[in-house]
Formats: structure tokens, C-alpha cells, sequence
């Protein structure tokens, strides 16, 4: 995604100068936390208002990092990984909540979304374009299941049911943290900013009398858009095939996983979702790119309040008819 606005605001790295502090003015800084960029862009009538909000936003992006983090070993995430197939760990109040909404995704999307595909998606290398054999593939893929996982929710407490089981909380973490982020910014006082961690983010009021605009990128013209979505008050997710991938004998090896296959699907290029939150629309987004889309949009309609932009690998575009009926997020411009 790319976003900006249909505004004409400054924006400023530097929060703003005299007057113009003063008189409120646009705010931005963008940091690489998470393995992501970062961005938070924010309307403030004080400069030191507007830096110590941001300031916030970027603690609390760390915070969720070192606590979900599956590359750090002291993080919460690891350390359920190295001890829930053992014995039941206990988790922190947000923890448990996240393990209980990823189940409950996993229940509605059929498995198609499902924390448990760390099982093999640590298998792979997309740095250094390694791929698991199919026999490890098949192997790892035993262990996975959301239906492994034993919450315990009047305990808050997880257990593995076999050994081979872990989780990652890259398909959704983003999404809580955007969610975190906009309320921290509310809290504030903040009516007007963008926050955006990679593919997710979320817009709050619009860009000072007109709405903020995301484009959806083309997933194989770099620097060339689909779609361009003037949004309010919305949270907005992208997953693409485009985004950490490799080739290998004709084949994209990409980041989002189906956990019945432990392969990378291949009938979409690229899925967004708007709904009022970044749990839901990250949760979806990998959800749609794994069903497909058919499937997808079946489930995408079903959810109230949620829409969806579907590039399929022929290089077509599907919109949910929330969008094509001119519903709270119409204005769709689609380009080819």
C-alpha cells in the first residue's frame, strides 16, 4: 500500500516552526520496528503535543515487538514456543486475548488462518531463498493446527497438545499494533493521523476536510497503482505475494503460507480489507489470500461492516459489494 492524502497540509520530520507551531500543523516520522517501516503522520496545534504523541506511538510499536517478536529469546512468543508443548505457560493479559481472536479467525476462515503455520513457515529462508524439501514440508505440517492449541482462558494460560507446535504472530501483531497505536493517539487527543506498520494501517478522522487516500500497488509493475481508496476512520490491510519472496524453478515462494499445504497459494496477487479495526482486517487479509477468491469474497460478504480488493494472478480486480454498491468505503478508482 501506499498512502498519503488528498490534502495540502505540510508535512514536516521536524514538528513545525513558529507560527505555523502555533496554528497546529502535520507531523511525521517514520522508524523500522517490527522488521517494517513504521510511519505515523498526525495534525497537532502543538508542536510538543504532536512529538510527545508520536513518541508514544513508537514506544508502544517497541513494546509489542519485544513482546511478540518470534526472533528475540525473550520475548513472550518465545518463550511459549520453547515450553507450551511441555507444560501449560501463562500468558499475559494481551497475549491471551490475541491466541483467543487468532482461534477465533481460524474458525471462521476454516483454517485458513492459522498461527499454528510457524510450524513450517520457519522452514523457510526468504533472505536466502531456501525452501523446504516436500518431505519437510510434510513433516513439519503434522504439527500444525490451530485445534493444538489448549487456551485455558479462566487459567490465561497456553498449552501445545504435541511437541513440533509454534506460533507467529506476524499475520496479526501489526494489526493489534495499529489498533493500540490509534487508541494511544485518541487518548491524546488526536483526531487526525495515519498510522501505518507495512502493509497495515489505520486512518483516524479524515486529512483536515478531505479524506485520506491509500493506493493499492500493482503486484507486478513496481511504482504503478490498481486502486486508490479515500478513507475515514478506517482500518486498511495488504497482503501481497510481492512483499518478501523468491523465485525457485518458476516458482513464487512467498510469505503468506496456506497451513493445510505449507506452500505459498498461487490464485491471487494481492488482497486488501477495510473494516473498523487492524486485528480484523489484517486477520482477513490473510484469510481471503488463502482461500482464494471465490471463497474469500463468500466470506468477506458474510462479515458486516468489512470490504475487499482482490487482484486475482490473472491480474484482474474483484471488489466486495460493499464497494461496488457505494458503501462507506465507495470511491474505488480502479486503474489497468
Amino acid at each position: 500500500m501506499i498512502f498519503g492524502s488528498s490534502g495540502s497540509g505540510r508535512r514536516s520530520t521536524d514538528f513545525g516552526r513558529g507560527s505555523a507551531a502555533l496554528q497546529g500543523d502535520w507531523h511525521a516520522r517514520e522508524e523500522a520496528i517490527m522488521g517494517t517501516a513504521i510511519r505515523v503522520e498526525l495534525w497537532s496545534e502543538d508542536r510538543a503535543d504532536g512529538e510527545a504523541a508520536i513518541n508514544a506511538v513508537m514506544s508502544e510499536m517497541h513494546r509489542i515487538d519485544h513482546a511478540m517478536s518470534p526472533h528475540k529469546p525473550e520475548s513472550e512468543l518465545s518463550r511459549i514456543n520453547r515450553h507450551a508443548a511441555a507444560a501449560p505457560v501463562k500468558l499475559s493479559e494481551e497475549m491471551a486475548r490475541l491466541v483467543s481472536r487468532a482461534i477465533d479467525f481460524s474458525k471462521l476462515s476454516g483454517g485458513a488462518f492459522d498461527i499454528t503455520y510457524a510450524g513450517v513457515g520457519h522452514l523457510y529462508d526468504y533472505r536466502e531463498k531456501i525452501k523446504p524439501s516436500d518431505a519437510a514440508i510434510a513433516q513439519a505440517r503434522e504439527a500444525v493446527g490451530y485445534q493444538n492449541l489448549i487456551l485455558d482462558t479462566a487459567a490465561r494460560s497456553l498449552r501445545f497438545a504435541r511437541e513440533g507446535v509454534r506460533i507467529d504472530l506476524g499475520g496479526f501483531a501489526k494489526g493489534h499494533a495499529v489498533d493500540n497505536a490509534t487508541a494511544i493517539l485518541a487518548r491524546r487527543g488526536i483526531r487526525n493521523a495515519i498510522v501505518s506498520a507495512g502493509g497495515d494501517s489505520r486512518v483516524m478522522g479524515d486529512h483536515r476536510g478531505r479524506p485520506w487516500t491509500i493506493a493499492i500497488r500493482d503486484p507486478r509493475r513496481p511504482g504503478e497503482v490498481v486502486a486508490v481508496l479515500p478513507l475515514e476512520d478506517t482500518a486498511i490491510s495488504t497482503s501481497g505475494d510481492y512483499e518478501r519472496y523468491f523465485e525457485q524453478d518458476g516458482v513464487r515462494c512467498h510469505h503468506v503460507l496456506d497451513p493445510k499445504t505449507g506452500k505459498s497459494p498461487s490464485s491471487v496477487h494481492s488482497v486488501t480489507i477495510l473494516a473498523a479495526d487492524g486485528l480484523t482486517t489484517e486477520g482477513l487479509s490473510k484469510s481471503v489470500f488463502v482461500l482464494g477468491v471465490d471463497k474469500g469474497m463468500r466470506l468477506i460478504e458474510s462479515q458486516e461492516g468489512v470490504d475487499a480488493v482482490v487482484i486475482d494472478a490473472a491480474g484482474h480486480l474483484h471488489y466486495s459489494s460493499g464497494l461496488l454498491d457505494g458503501g462507506a468505503q465507495a470511491g474505488t478508482q480502479a486503474r489497468q
